[in-house]
């Protein structure tokens, strides 16, 4: 495909496992991608080198979000910047900091190159976290979590993320950057990369016997695709503003097990929860109607939980049993 005129984008972080596919989806929209990695010729990249379209119009670039002098020469002369780059972690040293400077140095960057748009990678975790929400309230772009909360109950990952999505906000109104957001809840679907990222870890440790039970709490699931294209619709639609939350389905974890099961009967897939004598916690109640209204079509959570275990197998994290028949009817 010839590339989009005019249209050079950075995706800071690249070979994560959203950028990844951000990355796919850019390049086979005839987009230059510029993608920031910590060592372009690390064999980690490998993969993102074998992307249709990457060889002419893939660029990988040093850069470290502490490092501003590195990312103002992977945005300069760019159209727009998705930001995706950001801590995976529980430890506060690790996460608060590096998420916090890394957002404000990209959009400081991003102003100083006079970018078009900045897409802000945040997440359900800058949302959802707020003891003193009404459980029947809907969880929508208005909702933040509550600091106090995450600081208490160590939720670094959350408190990183809502302090950095904030800060992001204050810094581009500052400087007169156009930024919109997404909230993806836990992303799920096929990786790219070769190893195995934190939510999808969450799904391989059903199929493996590590996990015996599953615990009784509830998880907000969608497709790592799905991610991507709200990205690049958001980049591509003018009108887009504010924040967007990225949320096909809210499962509890004993559905999640009972889909497993039914399209994977050869796994040691647990069928005792963990917690017997309390009630069933109940899925919250939340909106994606704003990325729908943008013509967002998501893809169902069982295809979502199918195509993950798919990949796994596929990419050697999974024995593939013998007799695995295709189902007939995921969406039944």
């Amino acid at each position: 495909m010839p590339s989009v005129p005019g249209k050079l984008v950075c995706v800071t972080g690249a070979a994560g496992f959203i950028a990844s596919w951000l990355v796919k989806l850019l390049l086979e929209k005839g987009y230059t991608v510029r993608g920031t990695v910590r060592n372009p010729e690390d064999p980690k990249n490998l993969h993102l080198r074998e992307l249709d379209g990457a060889e002419e119009r893939l660029i990988l670039c040093k850069a470290n979000l502490n490092d501003y002098e590195s990312l103002c020469e992977a945005i300069n002369g760019c159209d727009g910047v998705f930001h995706t780059a950001s801590p995976v972690t529980d430890d506060p040293e690790q996460m608060v900091e590096p998420a916090v400077n890394g957002a404000k140095n990209v959009i400081k960057a991003a102003a100083e190159s006079k970018v078009r748009r900045v897409v802000l990678t945040s997440s359900i975790g800058a949302v959802y976290m707020d003891p003193n929400r009404d459980p029947e309230k809907v969880v929508d772009e208005t909702c933040w979590s509550n600091l106090e909360f995450c600081k208490n109950t160590k939720n670094w990952y959350c408190y990183g993320k809502a302090v950095a999505e904030q800060e992001a906000w204050e810094t581009a109104k500052e400087l007169g950057v156009d930024m919109v957001v997404v909230n993806p809840v836990l992303v799920l679907g096929p990786l790219l990369q070769q190893t195995v990222n934190a939510s999808v870890a969450h799904i391989l440790k059903y199929l493996t016997g590590s996990a015996k039970t599953y615990t009784n709490a509830i998880q907000a699931y969608v497709h790592v695709k799905d991610v991507a294209l709200a990205h690049i619709l958001l980049f591509e639609t003018p009108a887009a503003s504010g924040r967007y939350l990225c949320a096909e389905s809210v499962l509890h974890r004993g559905d999640v097990v009972e889909i497993l099961a039914k399209f994977f009967p050869e796994y040691p897939i647990p069928t005792r929860c963990s917690d017997e004598k309390n009630p069933r916690k109940k899925p919250y109640k939340f909106s994606n109607q704003k990325l729908k209204d943008l013509g967002l079509e998501f893809t169902p959570v069982k295809q979502c939980l199918y195509d993950t275990v798919k990949s796994l197998q596929e990419k050697g994290h999974l024995p593939i049993p013998t007799q695995n028949e295709e189902p007939n009817h995921i969406n039944s």
